[in-house]
């Protein structure tokens, strides 16, 4: 990514030049542009002193201004998000910053100053084949940092590319590996996945893959339609295997506790007077309760139930 430019660092690198040139110049290179003034003034015999003092003038106005070039980039001013690689003679220091230093010139160079801040980008597969043949697309978001800088400077000339098309690799072997189903079911597992083989490979050049989310997958129309009719399918299938579950438990309960009241003695009229208490508590039904043997009370019952019956018809 493209370094900002950094203004408290500019102000004072231009401080400094113009510290060192203003009073080098004024020193140096002034007394021959005003000889060579002077000269134009009032002109010697032999005009070839006007021409050198000029040459010599502007010789010495570059080295002043090469001169004060060079002290103001010793100076640096790092911010908090940015680390500094040093190189001594060719050969790798270590990284430095934040905040203010001094690097003598000749001796030490800059590698690169690398931005250690998180940093997220998207990596595409389009048209990518899963493990059971099916052509979709999948859009992830990859978040990372730089945790070693001297890696991320020394090791590898474009860490971000780097980490760029390892990531694309990485997706595109991920849903070569995975049927369609669980890249659209298991997002998070497929994503933990997709981060560890990323990471095993920017941690060559000191890259942290912080996260990895799957943010969409994209299957063809005919497709969705099909799988929308396999879980309506399937649905429906373990609806009626809930409900046939539920129908053996019921007959197996009603299959004990038949064998439970047949046993104990007393129990089939226990059951008989709860089932009459059930009865009596809707509004429009009517109990009557006799003997089993009375002819009365069975008199009684048909003379009711034949009154219900009229009244229905």
């Amino acid at each position: 990514m493209p370094r900002r430019r950094n203004p408290v660092q500019s102000f004072i690198r231009n401080v400094i030049r113009w510290v060192i040139v203003i009073p080098l110049w004024l020193l140096l290179a002034r007394p021959f542009f005003h000889s060579a003034w002077a000269i134009t003034l009032h002109p010697p015999i032999s005009p070839g002193g006007w021409v050198l003092r000029v040459f010599l003038g502007f010789v010495l106005t570059f080295m002043v201004f090469w001169i004060a070039n060079t002290v103001a980039r010793m100076f640096f001013i790092l911010p908090q998000w940015e680390r500094m690689v040093l190189l001594r003679l060719g050969r790798s220091v270590g990284a430095r910053g934040p905040g203010f230093f001094i690097i003598p010139p000749f001796i030490y160079s800059v590698a690169r100053i690398i931005d250690v801040r998180i940093m997220t980008y998207e990596v595409k597969a389009t048209k990518t084949l899963t493990k059971d043949n099916i052509p979709i697309d999948v859009t992830a978001a990859i978040e990372l940092e730089v945790e070693d800088p001297e890696k991320a400077a020394i090791d590898v000339q474009d860490y971000w590319k780097t980490t760029e098309w390892a990531s694309m690799e990485a997706l595109k072997s991920t849903i070569g590996s995975n049927d369609l189903r669980p890249l659209l079911s298991e997002t998070e597992k497929i994503a933990q996945a997709l981060k560890t083989g990323i990471d095993a490979e920017a941690k060559d050049y000191g890259v942290n893959v912080r996260a990895v989310r799957i943010t969409d997958v994209g299957t063809p129309q005919a497709l969705i339609e099909e799988l929308a009719v396999i879980a309506r399918a399937e649905r429906s299938a373990k609806a009626k295997q809930i409900q046939a579950d539920a129908e053996k438990y019921v007959a197996t309960a009603l299959a004990e506790a038949t064998r439970t009241l047949s046993t104990q003695p007393g129990a089939m009229n226990l059951r008989q007077i709860q089932a009459i208490l059930d009865i009596s508590k809707e509004e429009s039904s009517m109990v009557i309760v006799y003997p089993m043997s009375s002819l009365m009370g069975q008199q009684i019952a048909a003379a009711t139930a034949g009154a219900q019956a009229k009244k229905v018809t």
